[in-house]
């Protein structure tokens, strides 16, 4: 049996990724406040009703792997053992965190393109605060779903974007320093929480 994708889903696919590609490039042209979803459609040649069946408005483009990262990255700790301690925990999200960086780096065009969207519109960087807020409510819930007390449930995400956003400041937008500066980030963490020995 092919595994291959049907051919609706493949024209599904293209279509999608012809408004995300005509996005990008008219937000690198004009800036992501003078294009509208009327530009992205042209640009991608699709209609309108096209382009709203993927997406609900053009800051989602911005966002386009949104819904893939955050299932990717809680599938991958749903697969890991359950731990209940805030070390443990820690450890588990450096894991997942500094692999979601290698995946957002691998296209290293579009993740510049997207961090100047985010350096240079307020309103980008209000949605991906947003986004960080759902994701750290998602993790929360996972966790205690699985056993880990609400004290560890709640703090350990809250720390791992923390985590994230440092390594990310320090990365200043350089894919290849990304994943780097987060493990470092959680590094520094886990070092500062070891007591010194006399």
């Amino acid at each position: 049996m092919s595994g291959r994708m049907p051919l609706r889903e493949r024209k599904q696919q293209r279509a999608r990724e012809q408004i995300v590609e005509a996005a990008f490039a008219l937000f690198a042209e004009r800036g992501f406040a003078d294009v509208t979803v009327a530009d992205i459609a042209e640009r991608a040649e699709v209609g309108r009703t096209t382009f709203f069946r993927y997406f609900g408005d053009k800051q989602e483009v911005a966002f386009s792997n949104e819904q893939e990262i955050v299932e990717g990255l809680t599938g991958r700790h749903r697969a890991l053992p359950p731990v209940h301690d805030l070390a443990g925990v820690m450890a588990q999200l450096r894991e997942v965190t500094v692999d979601l960086c290698r995946e957002l780096t691998a296209d290293q065009e579009r993740f510049r393109a997207h961090e100047r969207l985010l350096r240079d519109n307020p309103e980008l960087r209000d949605r991906s605060a947003r986004k960080f807020a759902r994701l750290c409510a998602l993790f929360r819930d996972t966790m205690v779903e699985r056993g880990t007390p609400i004290e560890v449930a709640v703090l350990a995400p809250q720390l791992a974007i923390a985590c994230y956003q440092a390594g990310s400041e320090l990365a200043a937008g350089d894919p290849l320093v990304l994943p780097g500066a987060v493990d470092a980030a959680f590094a520094q963490l886990s070092e500062s929480s070891t007591p010194d020995t006399p």
